[in-house]
């Protein structure tokens, strides 16, 4: 119900439309005035179950009081000083367990960031630094932030780099795995290889930069077998391969971080996302020796770190073995998976549910048709379903993936409401159409 004299969303939103610039999209007119866990409620009072996360970025939920409790102690002590002008334990403690939860045999250190563009920039100046050379390999449909560096690693044009070139050169873009289009991780290899002879000669080449999950670019798995081919061309060139875990990592895909499902360990990760349960919070985790490549001085940020936001990642952590929300991880993406399977007897324009652990979607298309992606359908079931009160999100190279991020502390009731939703909503749209 509306509170008398209160703004509505449209209000609102009527306000934002003409103080913030257009750039800064949006997909629900819906303004929030209070989440908790995995539900949120808008100014209007009313209620939404949150299958967005704030795109991946509450594992933990909306308000984890373990995270609100750890921030709420730290505001009494510090807020900031700069880690490179006063020094602080809770940076230092929560580098030494990610050093530990990183998988690969050997000694780690950790720098810490802001945001995951941040880190992924900051991933390249490290393995630059330390191979002395140019030259960077991403794939298509990979995303990897908003910043200039990151746009041109980024492999998808609208709506991200449309209007923004030139970008930084030497990046070279190779083909991903994507079973439905019909690219085989031969070909994403071969592709590779391609670049080897027609754009940059692998001795120039500084770092491989791959999504274990591309994120934005669709859900796309990285099959192991790819990841562990990826390894191996990297240690035969002497290229430091980078996992880009900014939406895979804490705990979505049921490891706490997506490349260990396959067993092979990148030289550098970076993290961001749900590392700190809603404060904004990066890192870069990798080999030491490479790690301590760029001189004092080379690294760093003003808020780079943040006090409040390294307590608050380590309630994360601890929420984690605490409640165990790997296992719980696991779980919630069998429960999606088993529900949206179900949903798709009897809607075979979802031609493909996929996912890994929490880490689930569906991609539409006409008539069953892979190679006629349907954004449009996407985009109404969104809409649809915030009408019916569930928050959802496109993603994909062609707009036609919805994706579910839920945070892992959902109660089954949640995520079946939400799954419910889905389902009516389907139902509407096609008999509206028909």
């Amino acid at each position: 119900m509306q509170r008398d004299n209160f703004p509505t969303s449209a209000d609102l939103m009527s306000r934002r439309r003409a103080a913030i610039p257009r750039g800064v999209g949006h997909t629900h007119d819906i303004f929030v005035a209070r989440a908790e866990n995995a539900e949120a409620w808008d100014v209007e009072g009313r209620r939404y179950v949150d299958f967005a996360g704030g795109i991946a970025v509450l594992n933990t939920g909306h308000r984890h009081p373990a995270v609100i409790a750890a921030v709420k102690e730290q505001l009494d002590h510090y807020t900031h000083t700069c880690f490179q002008v006063l020094a602080y334990e809770p940076y230092v403690e929560l580098a030494e367990k990610l050093n530990a939860l990183a998988p690969g045999d050997f000694e780690k250190k950790t720098l810490f960031l802001t945001t995951g563009a941040e880190a992924v920039e900051n991933a390249i100046k490290i393995a630059r630094a330390y191979t002395g050379r140019p030259g960077v390999i991403a794939f298509s449909g990979g995303y990897h932030g908003r910043t200039l560096l990151t746009l041109g690693l980024t492999g998808k044009v609208v709506p991200y780099k449309s209007g923004f070139g030139p970008f930084p050169a030497d990046v070279f873009h190779a083909a991903f795995p994507d079973a439905l289009q019909g690219v085989t991780v031969d070909d994403a290899m071969a592709s590779i290889e391609g670049i080897f002879r027609h754009g940059i000669e692998p001795s120039r080449v500084a770092a491989l930069i791959v999504e274990p999950v591309q994120g934005e670019g669709g859900f796309n798995i990285a099959p192991p077998e790819f990841l562990q081919r990826l390894r191996a061309l990297c240690d035969r060139h002497g290229i430091v391969m980078i996992a880009d875990e900014v939406q895979t990592g804490a705990g979505r895909t049921g490891r706490w971080l997506a490349m260990e499902h396959s067993g092979v360990a990148a030289d550098l990760v970076t993290m961001a996302k749900s590392l700190a349960g809603g404060f904004p919070l990066s890192a870069v985790t990798g080999r030491a020796e490479i790690m301590d490549a760029p001189a004092a001085g080379g690294l760093g940020g003003t808020y780079a770190g943040n006090p409040l936001s390294c307590v608050a990642a380590l309630a994360v952590l601890a929420a984690f073995e605490q409640e165990q929300l790997l296992d719980r991880s696991r779980a919630v993406g069998e429960r999606l998976m088993a529900g949206l399977r179900a949903l798709r007897q009897r809607h075979p324009c979802m031609l493909d549910v996929r996912g890994l652990g929490a880490m689930v979607a569906v991609a539409f298309h006409q008539g069953g048709d892979p190679h006629r992606p349907d954004a449009d359908l996407a985009r109404r079931l969104c809409a649809e379903a915030a009408r019916r009160g569930l928050i959802l999100l496109t993603c994909g190279t062609y707009g036609n993936v919805v994706r579910i991020l839920v945070p892992l502390t959902a109660s089954d009731a949640v995520l079946d409401e939400g799954l419910a939703i889905i389902g009516a909503s389907l139902d509407h749209l096609e008999a509206t159409s028909a």
